[in-house]
């Protein structure tokens, strides 16, 4: 395709893309509340309080509680805004996935193509994991971060700042999960290979761990762990998919190129001297016929 066709096409696409993103938003806004609940409940069931200050003050049992509140008056709409557009960009995942995709797909070859469909299909289910694993650990955090309250005091949750706080839980989690994909991805483009991998075993668990401690909010030990252990467990999962893969690849090297594969080429310089040097006629191809056109034989 020349480039204005290219253009026409990444629009087509993009203008579909949008539909669907429009169409899921407003799906999404009647049921915004039910979205907003879905996020709020487990949390409120861990730490939620429908106690006053005075029965607070009074009830030292349940003194790590917390209110969600709404500030101001345009807070509600805003924040409606934001879930109906955030839950539409989701929900309509699929179609501007498969868009990008079918602009993709002419420029690459057959193996290109089954291997980005195999990380596409990969890359979404350990995002989904991720995120489950942020939505589990969520109430847990939030037990031990109110457990830092004074006691009588009646903690209010923002709930944009308590939703934002989750969003942000979640993509943290389910792009963590997507490193292990990234390794894969990488050895089989030839750029890392397995046995780099696998000495690296020693750093990668101490770096996933410090970044699990620093990307979860809370002190305790239980949602840095949902979150080190199961990438812990993919890397030395795609450890294993590495080397398996450099196996493959050196048999295949051994067995030499297939038949519809070029092989390649040897660029090696060669010395000349002492040689017998090809002389100029055999060297040049055989000409067609000795007429020129334009002033040039086959050769030129």
């Amino acid at each position: 395709m020349p480039l204005g066709e290219h253009l026409r096409e990444l629009r087509n696409r993009l203008v579909k893309s949008l539909l669907a993103i429009v169409v899921t938003t407003v799906i999404a806004a009647f049921f915004y509340k039910d979205i907003i609940q879905f996020f709020t409940d487990p949390i409120l069931e861990a730490v939620g309080c429908n106690y006053s200050f005075a029965e607070l003050a009074e009830n030292t049992e349940n003194t790590e509680c917390a209110r969600i509140v709404q500030n101001g008056l345009l807070s509600p709409f805003t924040l409606a805004l934001t879930v109906s557009l955030s839950s539409g960009v989701v929900l309509a995942t699929p179609v501007w996935l498969y868009q990008l995709w079918a602009f993709v797909a002419p420029g690459l070859h057959r193996h290109e193509k089954k291997y980005g469909l195999a990380f596409v299909g990969a890359g979404f289910p350990l995002f989904l994991t991720g995120a489950y694993f942020a939505y589990w650990s969520l109430p847990k955090m939030a037990t031990v971060m109110l457990e830092f309250s004074i006691i009588g005091s009646d903690n209010q949750l923002p709930l944009d700042d308590l939703l934002q706080l989750i969003m942000r839980m979640i993509i943290v989690f389910g792009l963590s999960f997507e490193l292990p994909l990234l390794l894969v991805m990488l050895n089989f483009g030839g750029v890392l290979s397995g046995k780099k991998m696998a000495g690296w075993w020693r750093g990668m668990i101490m770096g996933i761990t410090l970044f699990a401690a620093i990307a979860t909010p809370s002190t305790d030990p239980i949602s840095m762990l949902a979150l080190a252990g199961p990438i812990w467990i993919m890397y030395f999962m795609a450890t294993g998919i590495a080397l398996a893969n450099d196996r493959r690849r050196a048999r295949r090297e051994a067995e030499g190129p297939a038949d519809d594969e070029a092989s390649e080429l040897d660029l090696t310089p060669e010395e000349v001297g002492g040689v017998e040097t090809v002389s100029a006629s055999r060297a040049l191809p055989e000409q067609a016929s000795a007429e020129r056109v334009n002033g040039y034989d086959d050769v030129t």
